[in-house]
Protein backbone atom coordinates (compact mmCIF):
# COMPACT_ATOMS: atom_id res chain seq x y z
CA UNK A 1 0.00 0.00 0.00
CA UNK A 2 1.53 3.28 -1.13
CA UNK A 3 -0.55 6.26 -0.13
CA UNK A 4 0.88 9.67 -0.99
CA UNK A 5 -0.15 12.52 1.28
CA UNK A 6 -1.05 15.75 -0.45
CA UNK A 7 -1.81 18.48 2.06
CA UNK A 8 -1.28 21.14 -0.60
CA UNK A 9 -4.62 20.10 -2.10
CA UNK A 10 -6.27 21.59 1.01
CA UNK A 11 -4.48 24.93 0.80
CA UNK A 12 -7.17 26.61 -1.39
CA UNK A 13 -9.70 25.83 1.35
CA UNK A 14 -7.90 27.69 4.16
CA UNK A 15 -10.64 30.31 4.29
CA UNK A 16 -13.31 27.64 4.80
CA UNK A 17 -11.26 26.08 7.60
CA UNK A 18 -10.88 29.50 9.23
CA UNK A 19 -14.62 30.16 9.04
CA UNK A 20 -15.28 26.73 10.54
CA UNK A 21 -12.92 27.45 13.42
CA UNK A 22 -14.58 30.80 14.02
CA UNK A 23 -18.08 29.35 14.07
CA UNK A 24 -16.94 26.56 16.40
CA UNK A 25 -15.61 29.15 18.84
CA UNK A 26 -18.73 31.28 18.44
CA UNK A 27 -21.14 28.41 19.12
CA UNK A 28 -19.04 27.26 22.07
CA UNK A 29 -18.73 30.74 23.58
CA UNK A 30 -22.47 31.44 23.44
CA UNK A 31 -23.33 28.00 24.82
CA UNK A 32 -20.73 28.37 27.58
CA UNK A 33 -22.02 31.73 28.81
CA UNK A 34 -25.69 30.78 28.68
CA UNK A 35 -25.00 27.31 30.08
CA UNK A 36 -23.10 28.78 33.02
CA UNK A 37 -25.86 31.28 33.83
CA UNK A 38 -28.71 28.76 33.55
CA UNK A 39 -26.67 26.02 35.21
CA UNK A 40 -25.85 28.25 38.19
CA UNK A 41 -29.51 29.18 38.58
CA UNK A 42 -30.45 25.51 38.47
CA UNK A 43 -27.77 24.72 41.07
CA UNK A 44 -29.17 27.39 43.38
CA UNK A 45 -32.69 26.05 42.86
CA UNK A 46 -31.65 22.47 43.49
CA UNK A 47 -29.70 23.40 46.61
CA UNK A 48 -32.16 25.76 48.27
CA UNK A 49 -35.41 25.69 46.33
CA UNK A 50 -38.78 24.20 47.20
CA UNK A 51 -39.25 20.41 46.95
CA UNK A 52 -41.13 20.85 43.66
CA UNK A 53 -38.31 22.95 42.18
CA UNK A 54 -35.68 20.49 43.39
CA UNK A 55 -37.58 17.58 41.86
CA UNK A 56 -38.09 19.34 38.51
CA UNK A 57 -34.42 20.31 38.22
CA UNK A 58 -33.26 16.84 39.29
CA UNK A 59 -35.51 15.24 36.67
CA UNK A 60 -34.18 17.59 33.97
CA UNK A 61 -30.56 16.87 34.93
CA UNK A 62 -31.07 13.11 34.90
CA UNK A 63 -32.83 13.17 31.52
CA UNK A 64 -30.09 15.25 29.89
CA UNK A 65 -27.18 13.35 31.44
CA UNK A 66 -28.61 9.99 30.41
CA UNK A 67 -29.42 10.76 26.77
CA UNK A 68 -26.93 11.30 23.91
CA UNK A 69 -26.21 14.84 22.79
CA UNK A 70 -26.99 13.84 19.21
CA UNK A 71 -30.52 12.80 20.21
CA UNK A 72 -30.98 16.12 22.01
CA UNK A 73 -29.84 18.01 18.92
CA UNK A 74 -32.29 16.09 16.73
CA UNK A 75 -35.11 16.75 19.18
CA UNK A 76 -34.42 20.48 19.13
CA UNK A 77 -33.93 20.76 15.38
CA UNK A 78 -36.41 18.26 13.97
CA UNK A 79 -38.78 17.93 16.92
CA UNK A 80 -39.58 21.62 17.21
CA UNK A 81 -39.96 21.82 13.42
CA UNK A 82 -42.85 19.34 13.61
CA UNK A 83 -44.62 21.84 15.86
CA UNK A 84 -44.40 24.47 13.13
CA UNK A 85 -41.40 26.34 14.53
CA UNK A 86 -38.47 26.24 12.13
CA UNK A 87 -35.08 27.08 13.61
CA UNK A 88 -31.89 27.73 11.71
CA UNK A 89 -29.22 25.06 12.05
CA UNK A 90 -26.91 27.36 14.00
CA UNK A 91 -29.66 28.51 16.38
CA UNK A 92 -30.78 24.93 17.01
CA UNK A 93 -27.15 23.91 17.58
CA UNK A 94 -26.67 26.61 20.24
CA UNK A 95 -30.00 25.78 21.88
CA UNK A 96 -29.16 22.07 22.10
CA UNK A 97 -25.67 22.75 23.45
CA UNK A 98 -27.08 25.10 26.08
CA UNK A 99 -29.69 22.56 27.16
CA UNK A 100 -26.96 19.93 27.45
CA UNK A 101 -24.24 21.89 29.22
CA UNK A 102 -26.68 23.53 31.64
CA UNK A 103 -27.38 20.15 33.23
CA UNK A 104 -23.68 19.39 33.71
CA UNK A 105 -22.94 22.89 34.97
CA UNK A 106 -25.78 22.55 37.46
CA UNK A 107 -24.24 19.47 39.04
CA UNK A 108 -20.71 20.91 39.08
CA UNK A 109 -21.78 24.20 40.67
CA UNK A 110 -24.10 22.39 43.09
CA UNK A 111 -21.11 20.39 44.31
CA UNK A 112 -19.30 23.66 44.92
CA UNK A 113 -22.26 25.15 46.78
CA UNK A 114 -22.62 22.11 49.02
CA UNK A 115 -18.91 22.32 49.87
CA UNK A 116 -19.46 25.64 51.65
CA UNK A 117 -19.36 25.04 55.40
CA UNK A 118 -22.46 26.01 57.37
CA UNK A 119 -20.29 27.99 59.77
CA UNK A 120 -19.59 30.46 56.97
CA UNK A 121 -23.31 30.97 56.45
CA UNK A 122 -23.78 31.53 60.18
CA UNK A 123 -20.94 34.05 60.15
CA UNK A 124 -22.56 35.90 57.26
CA UNK A 125 -25.83 36.02 59.18
CA UNK A 126 -24.05 37.38 62.25
CA UNK A 127 -22.47 40.10 60.12
CA UNK A 128 -25.92 41.14 58.96
CA UNK A 129 -25.41 40.33 55.28
CA UNK A 130 -28.53 40.19 53.15
CA UNK A 131 -29.57 36.98 51.42
CA UNK A 132 -28.27 38.31 48.08
CA UNK A 133 -24.95 39.37 49.63
CA UNK A 134 -24.58 36.00 51.34
CA UNK A 135 -25.21 34.11 48.11
CA UNK A 136 -22.79 36.26 46.12
CA UNK A 137 -19.88 36.71 48.54
CA UNK A 138 -20.12 33.65 50.78
CA UNK A 139 -21.63 30.95 48.57
CA UNK A 140 -21.39 31.51 44.82
CA UNK A 141 -17.96 33.06 44.36
CA UNK A 142 -16.12 30.58 46.63
CA UNK A 143 -18.17 27.70 45.20
CA UNK A 144 -17.38 28.58 41.58
CA UNK A 145 -13.72 29.11 42.45
CA UNK A 146 -13.53 25.63 43.96
CA UNK A 147 -15.09 23.91 40.95
CA UNK A 148 -13.49 26.18 38.33
CA UNK A 149 -11.11 23.47 37.02
CA UNK A 150 -14.07 21.10 36.55
CA UNK A 151 -16.04 23.82 34.77
CA UNK A 152 -13.07 24.51 32.50
CA UNK A 153 -12.80 20.86 31.52
CA UNK A 154 -16.54 20.68 30.91
CA UNK A 155 -16.51 23.69 28.61
CA UNK A 156 -13.53 22.35 26.66
CA UNK A 157 -15.52 19.14 26.16
CA UNK A 158 -18.45 21.30 25.06
CA UNK A 159 -16.29 22.90 22.39
CA UNK A 160 -15.23 19.48 21.14
CA UNK A 161 -18.81 18.17 21.29
CA UNK A 162 -19.96 21.03 19.07
CA UNK A 163 -18.66 18.89 16.18
CA UNK A 164 -21.81 16.78 16.53
CA UNK A 165 -23.89 19.74 15.36
CA UNK A 166 -22.52 19.06 11.88
CA UNK A 167 -25.27 16.41 11.69
CA UNK A 168 -27.84 19.20 11.30
CA UNK A 169 -25.62 21.14 8.87
CA UNK A 170 -24.37 23.76 11.31
CA UNK A 171 -21.34 25.09 9.47
CA UNK A 172 -18.76 24.54 12.20
CA UNK A 173 -15.34 22.97 11.68
CA UNK A 174 -16.39 19.34 11.25
CA UNK A 175 -19.15 20.23 8.78
CA UNK A 176 -16.65 22.27 6.77
CA UNK A 177 -14.24 19.32 6.81
CA UNK A 178 -16.95 16.96 5.58
CA UNK A 179 -17.63 19.23 2.64
CA UNK A 180 -13.95 19.75 1.81
CA UNK A 181 -13.10 16.04 1.85
CA UNK A 182 -16.03 15.33 -0.47
CA UNK A 183 -14.67 17.93 -2.89
CA UNK A 184 -11.01 16.95 -2.73
CA UNK A 185 -11.30 13.20 -2.00
CA UNK A 186 -8.51 13.76 0.54
CA UNK A 187 -10.27 12.45 3.63
CA UNK A 188 -7.12 11.41 5.50
CA UNK A 189 -5.41 14.77 5.10
CA UNK A 190 -8.59 16.72 5.82
CA UNK A 191 -9.30 15.03 9.12
CA UNK A 192 -5.64 15.19 10.18
CA UNK A 193 -5.83 18.95 9.70
CA UNK A 194 -9.12 19.08 11.59
CA UNK A 195 -7.68 17.01 14.43
CA UNK A 196 -4.73 19.39 14.76
CA UNK A 197 -7.06 22.38 14.70
CA UNK A 198 -9.19 20.90 17.50
CA UNK A 199 -6.06 20.30 19.58
CA UNK A 200 -5.03 23.92 19.07
CA UNK A 201 -8.56 25.11 19.89
CA UNK A 202 -8.53 23.09 23.11
CA UNK A 203 -5.23 24.67 24.12
CA UNK A 204 -6.48 28.16 23.30
CA UNK A 205 -9.71 27.64 25.27
CA UNK A 206 -7.82 26.28 28.29
CA UNK A 207 -5.39 29.20 28.22
CA UNK A 208 -8.32 31.61 27.93
CA UNK A 209 -10.05 30.08 30.94
CA UNK A 210 -6.77 30.10 32.83
CA UNK A 211 -6.27 33.82 32.25
CA UNK A 212 -9.91 34.49 33.12
CA UNK A 213 -9.47 32.58 36.37
CA UNK A 214 -6.46 34.70 37.30
CA UNK A 215 -8.46 37.83 36.54
CA UNK A 216 -11.59 36.92 38.49
CA UNK A 217 -10.27 34.93 41.45
CA UNK A 218 -7.91 37.07 43.52
CA UNK A 219 -6.69 34.18 45.68
CA UNK A 220 -5.67 32.19 42.60
CA UNK A 221 -3.86 35.23 41.24
CA UNK A 222 -1.90 35.56 44.48
CA UNK A 223 -1.04 31.87 44.47
CA UNK A 224 -0.23 31.97 40.76
CA UNK A 225 -2.63 29.08 39.97
CA UNK A 226 -5.20 29.72 37.25
CA UNK A 227 -6.83 26.26 37.31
Amino acid sequence: MSYQFDFLALLPYWREFALGVWLTLELSAIATVLGFVFGTLCAIGRSGGSPAVKWAIAAYVEVIRNTPLLVQIFLVYFGIATLGVHLSANFAAVAALVVNVTAYTCEIVRAGIESIHKAQLEAAECLGLSRAQTYWHVILRPAVERVYPALTSQYVLLMLASSITSQISAEELTAVANRIQSDTFRSFETYIVVGVLYILLSMVVRIGFGLFGLLVFVRRRKLGTSL
